[in-house]
């Protein structure tokens, strides 16, 4: 199945152009949390995240997406002074790795923090919806017009500690496109350029099985707004659901989600088991190319 793709991602010191590679971007995951749902308290040292970074690199990996506070149904938050502790010290070694670094938060001051350190994107699972995320955005553009970082936008339903009671759509596709929509509307109306964006369905942040596979399935209907797509389906409970498998047990059926959403459109697909991932998508590329 053929897309039409947006030509470029602006992330910072990086320029994605898609018009040169049929590959979807691989987003390797780095959590330097205790309670992630797949890989909470691996990487919790500043030298156990930096390493894992460097195994990422060595595999392919296209963006390291740094997080500071777990996401996953149910999770507290965290203060924003631990979470600052958790990713400076990743970013500050990570900075010169030849590889664009995304932080994973919703907090204004860490994205400020984050995006003075060296990071290229601000991967947001609220949208850029709390207080003062948007103006953070928007005034790091305004102190460094040479490097304006990347923007995910992300759908949820309600937030992490209830998004998953009993999430209801009475048409998940277009209630979930909807909703980006209006964020991009309210973005552009901000001045924030298109190509600097990327849009992210949130699988499995308020959505049931049924409701994220509809969305796998229709995936392709994403790329209909315009906007690079990024698919983060990697060994979330949905796959476990599906395959009785827990989630450190996921790596195939991940797999076979990402070529999925590939097929369907993805432009960035968020892993935590990159060189699996950059060895399928290899594949897959080769079979699109040929």
């Amino acid at each position: 199945m053929k897309h039409t793709l947006p030509a470029t991602w602006c992330c910072g010191r990086f320029l994605f152009d898609f018009s040169k590679r049929q590959r979807p971007l691989v987003m390797g995951i780095l959590n330097t949390t205790p309670d992630s749902f797949s890989d909470g308290g691996q990487f919790r040292t500043a030298s156990d995240a930096i390493a894992q970074a460097e195994r990422m690199i060595a595999s392919g990996v296209d963006m390291i997406d740094i997080g500071g506070e777990s996401t996953r149904p149910g999770a507290e938050p965290v203060s924003l002074q631990e979470e600052l502790d958790r990713i400076l010290p990743v970013i500050e070694v990570l900075k010169d790795c030849g590889v664009a670094l995304s932080i994973d938060t919703y907090k204004a001051e860490t994205m400020r923090q984050a995006l003075k350190a060296g990071v290229d994107c601000v991967n947001d699972i609220w949208a850029l919806r709390q207080e003062g995320a948007l103006e953070a955005v928007l005034e790091s553009g305004a102190s460094n017009p040479e490097r304006l970082c990347g923007i995910v936008l992300m759908h949820m339903q309600r937030d992490p500690q209830t998004m998953q009671f009993n999430p209801e759509y009475q048409d998940v596709i277009a209630e979930v496109k909807l909703f980006l929509q209006e964020r991009l509307a309210l973005l552009e109306a901000r001045g924030i350029a298109q190509n600097r964006i990327a849009i992210d369905p949130g699988f499995g942040f308020g959505k049931s099985l049924v409701h994220n596979l509809n969305m796998l399935t229709n995936f392709d209907h994403f790329s209909q707004l315009g906007y690079p797509v990024l698919a983060g389906i990697s060994r979330k409970s949905m796959l476990g659901k599906l395959t009785g498998r827990d989630t450190n047990e996921r790596v195939a059926s991940s797999i076979a989600a990402a070529i999925l959403a590939a097929d369907r459109g993805a432009r960035i697909i968020r892993v935590h088991d990159v060189q699996e991932t950059v060895d399928a998508l290899k594949i897959w590329e080769a079979v699109q190319t040929s």
